[in-house]
């Protein structure tokens, strides 16, 4: 027998599913899990803890000439930059860049940077590059900067722990945070993909969106160690016959990176009434404009870099709290370089993440703040009005933000 349904049994059943998806919509999504925290050097998943120990090994080995480091370099590990209170913690290592600047011939035009040559002892020049090594395997590779070069900044070494999770944030989350407070988020390459870009987030001018990268760039910078993404050596002045080309002949370069991923989040102290009111002080100036409390990751099985990195179950939709946005800004605390973002990047830095913000002695990226006080009252432009409302608070509100701070 035939069958017909009425219209009227068709419009209650679409308003009955109508209703239901309203009520579903309603409902609180549960929250994403946490990213595991600890400064323990255990692994947060990613990599099984003999792997990660091995990574933690690899980083922490000390390279000779005869290994490939060198010729000039800043560190003889990865773990004089980034060791305190766990392998790839912050430490108080300071590295060197100079260039000059040259002002625009009329009024309102742009300023122009140009990386430092730097010259060695022996004479031998390195020109474009304005990062300046402060070791060398023997005297006649030191590198110097001239009188030419007067623009010139230290920057403090940072932590590496979580980087994974920082690195599996969407790219349209950091645009979302930038059109809100006026960050500058720019596009840098992802090195070991062709024709690929994505938001920069590490570096104090978001120089790599990629650890790989990263780990790269450091290897070779930092330690002048060549590897598959930088294969050329800057100097050979004084190398030892017999260095192996390119000089990472292990794949440290991808060692490193994993490494990285496979680290916890900086853990926070004791969460006490008064870090609690201390930290609702801190969001009413406004300091966590910039500051942002929470990031949450892409979801497991996202492809990011080109495709050449997946995000994994141990990475991926999780939630973590960085108190830090990963963008640029002018805060009157600029060093004058230009690095991979355009030129008005060049007295902007990336928001210091005050994760593990209590394991420093000096503050602010080049390290010329000594407490916490020091480090808010040098804030100004883009956070000018966050310091004026920090100076106005009462000595007793000023000691609770403190100890927020100092939680973290």
């Amino acid at each position: 027998m035939r069958r017909f349904v009425s219209n009227f049994t068709v419009a209650a059943a679409l308003m009955i599913l109508a209703i239901g998806m309203a009520v579903s919509a309603q409902q609180p999504q549960a929250p994403l899990p946490e990213a595991p925290a600890g400064f323990d050097g255990q692994t947060n998943g990613y990599l099984a803890q003999n792997v990660m120990d091995d990574g933690a090994d690899a980083f922490s080995e000390t390279e000779t000439p005869l290994t490939g480091i060198g010729p000039i370099y800043n560190a003889t590990s990865c773990t004089d930059c980034h060791q305190n209170v766990a392998v790839g913690g912050a430490a108080q290592i300071m590295e060197f860049r100079a260039g000059h600047t040259s002002r625009g011939e009329f009024f309102g035009a742009p300023s122009t940077f140009t990386p430092a040559t730097g010259v060695l002892a022996n004479g031998d020049t390195i020109p474009g590059r304005s990062l300046i090594n402060q070791r060398a395997i023997c005297a006649d590779a030191q590198e110097h900067v001239t009188s030419n070069d007067s623009t010139r900044a230290a920057r403090l070494s940072l932590s590496i722990l979580g980087d994974g999770f920082v690195e599996a944030v969407p790219d349209q989350t950091l645009l979302a945070i930038a059109k809100r407070n006026r960050g500058q988020a720019i596009m840098v390459p992802v090195l070991e993909v062709s024709n690929t870009t994505e938001v920069g987030r590490f570096g104090w001018k978001d120089q790599h969106a990629s650890l790989l990268s990263f780990s790269g760039d450091a290897y070779f910078n930092e330690m002048g160690f060549t590897n598959f993404l930088f294969p050329d050596e800057i100097t050979t002045v004084c190398e030892p016959p017999g260095v192996p080309h390119p000089n990472d002949q292990q794949d440290d370069t991808h060692t490193f990176a994993e490494f990285m991923r496979s680290t916890k989040v900086p853990p926070r102290g004791p969460i006490t009434a008064d870090v609690l009111q201390g930290q609702a002080i801190f969001e009413q100036i406004g300091c966590v404009n910039c500051h942002v409390e929470t990031l949450a990751t892409a979801a497991a099985g996202t492809a990011i870099h080109g495709g050449a990195f997946v995000i994994p179950a141990a990475l991926g939709g999780k939630q973590f709290h960085p108190f830090g946005d990963y963008l640029l800004h002018d805060i009157g605390t600029g060093d004058g370089i230009q690095q991979n973002g355009p030129p008005e990047t060049a007295n902007k830095v990336r928001t210091m993440p005050l994760w593990g913000v209590r394991t420093r002695t000096q503050l602010l990226h080049d390290g010329s703040a000594g407490t916490y006080s020091d480090a808010i009252d040098r804030h100004q432009h883009e956070a000018g009005d966050e310091a004026f409302r920090y100076r106005r608070l009462t000595p007793a509100q000023k000691q609770l933000l403190y100890r927020f701070l100092g939680s973290l």
